[in-house]
């Protein structure tokens, strides 16, 4: 054990990945973490952070090289915390995602099952439809908007991000130019800054909405909104945030518009969606099309069901169910989430939709009080998973089958236990590529209660609506 110490270097072999995306290799029948590295390579890794049963280390050498490593194309990968399998051809990338979910439902649920090919992107760049800078000081008299570096709040210069579109790259940097000339602070100056952030978000019709998130005032906005729109074309509206509280929340309460107009409006499964700043929106609207496509697969709808969506945002998966079903009930804790998602029904003429303002669990217990079973319950829940009180008040409404969408497979898999330990069996996982580039991934379950009858189709694919 004598080589089980910080800066020992060892020769190593990389077997598997990290939930992190980092490679995984064994030392004395112990684990080492080592990230950018392939599965198949062999590495000359020093051990950086020493643990009793782990540790995590640094590549030095490259002894052999896996034929799926690719040249990452970005000056900074490694440096911003963006990005983990830019290294690698996508091809393995989905391979790891989807090593991740069979292992986290097999370890952490107690399920074994036969998953198909994570769905991966056509396209793997340029997909990111919301992009939030932080802004900090570059020299003397410079901003810097960028990214933070991993686990830190140091901000990086990052000249052209490979997963933003070209126009947000230009905004980006007329925002830049314009907070020099005049000598805007940032928030992180030591004389009292006021700019925190640039918020930027964008449709698949190539219009940009841009946000600047401050303590106080501009009192030079109209010059901003002309300088962004002079550098980008398709700019619809330029919008300031206030937000003067000491809080790693990024948006304030109070907004104000400084030219066009706060709003963009996206297409989703044939639907219409009015997105404002604070709106809630997964960031790759295609990969979100095939995300929703398969959860309705798996819905097994027949037009004549009550479904209920718990966590239903501004509406996209029930209104998308809706199409289908007799009637969907949403339930969103966030207030405006909520006023979206009814007023989002009215601009797509969806009249068998109706949406509650509450807990998750509060609403779907206050439904079953009330004598409503629905035959399908969909989940898309936030990263931390059902809260412990859920999946009893799911299984107590009866559904025939639970639609579960997770961004985490882990606590995807302890709700699948959960759920398993009160009759509800997984029948169905797909696991689709939402992030390309980083290491999260979409997952979809489909789970029935045991001795419910149904007629299941085979595996579900890209299907149109």
């Amino acid at each position: 054990m004598d080589g089980w110490r910080k800066n020992a270097v060892h020769t190593l072999d990389i077997q598997g990945y990290t939930a992190e995306g980092m490679g995984v290799a064994r030392l004395e029948g112990r684990v080492v973490f080592v990230p950018f590295t392939i599965a198949g390579e062999r590495w000359r890794v020093r051990l950086e952070k020493v643990n009793r049963s782990v540790a995590w280390g640094r590549g030095v050498e490259l002894l052999s090289p896996s034929p799926l490593r690719v040249e990452p194309g970005c000056p900074v990968f490694g440096k911003c915390g963006g990005c983990q399998f830019r290294h690698m051809a996508y091809e393995e990338e989905l391979r790891a995602k989807r090593l991740r979910i069979a292992d986290a439902l097999e370890r952490v649920g107690g399920v074994r099952m036969d998953l198909p090919p994570v769905l991966g992107a056509a396209e793997p760049d340029r997909y990111r439809n919301k992009v939030q800078f932080p802004v900090a000081r570059a020299g003397e008299s410079g901003v810097r908007a960028g990214y933070y570096r991993p686990r830190s709040h140091q901000v990086l210069e990052v000249a052209n991000c490979l997963l933003q579109p070209q126009g947000v790259t230009r905004l980006q940097h007329a925002f830049e130019r314009w907070c020099a000339q005049l000598r805007i602070r940032p928030q992180d100056d030591p004389e009292g800054g006021t700019v925190r952030h640039l918020y930027i978000r964008s449709n698949s019709r190539g219009e940009l909405l841009a946000c600047v998130v401050a303590r106080g005032d501009l009192p030079q906005g109209e010059q901003l909104a002309q300088a962004l729109r002079r550098e980008e074309p398709d700019l619809v509206g330029v919008v300031l945030n206030l937000n003067p509280r000491d809080t790693n929340v990024i948006l304030g309460p109070e907004y104000r518009t400084l030219w066009g107009r706060d709003w963009l409006e996206e297409e989703l499964c044939g639907l219409t969606f009015r997105l404002s700043i604070p709106s809630f929106f997964q960031i790759n609207r295609d990969q979100t099309q095939r995300l929703y496509w398969v959860a309705l697969d798996f819905a097994e709808l027949t037009g004549e069901e009550t479904v209920l969506d718990l966590y239903c945002g501004i509406g996209t998966i029930s209104l998308a169910l809706a199409r289908r079903a007799g009637r969907v009930i949403g339930a969103e804790i966030v207030p405006e989430a909520i006023e979206d998602a009814r007023a989002n029904a009215l601009r797509n003429g969806i009249a068998n939709a109706r949406f509650f303002c509450g807990d998750a669990g509060a609403v779907a217990r206050t439904l079953g009080e009330e004598g409503v079973r629905p035959r399908v319950i969909c989940v898309d829940p936030p990263r931390k998973g059902l809260g412990p009180e859920v999946p009893a008040i799911l299984a107590g409404m009866e559904p025939e089958r639970i639609v579960y969408i997770s961004c985490d497979p882990g606590t995807l898999a302890r709700d699948v236990k959960r759920l398993g330990e009160l009759g509800y069996a997984p029948v169905r996982a797909q696991g689709v590529d939402l992030f390309p580039r980083t290491a999260h991934v979409e997952t979809v379950v489909a789970l029935e209660r045991r001795g419910a009858e149904t007629g299941r189709p085979g595996p579900a694919g890209d299907k149109m609506m």
